[in-house]
């Protein structure tokens, strides 16, 4: 059975955050505004967005 996959746009600049929240952006492979990712929804990325979710927008939900 496939995993379900989880598509995470960056729309906010890390700069002036705090270093764990430009770590989580690395962490979710974003680096650049526009930038997207296509991650594993695991309860563990979910925590990912969910501490950077005004950097971040996910994309077909």
């Amino acid at each position: 059975m496939s995993q379900k996959k989880v598509t995470v746009r960056q729309v906010g600049s890390p700069i002036g955050r705090k270093p764990e929240q430009r770590q989580t952006l690395q962490g979710l492979g974003l680096n650049k505004i526009g930038r997207t990712s296509e991650l594993e929804d695991t309860p563990a990325v979910r925590g990912m967005i969910r501490k950077v979710s005004h950097l971040v927008e996910v994309v077909g939900e």
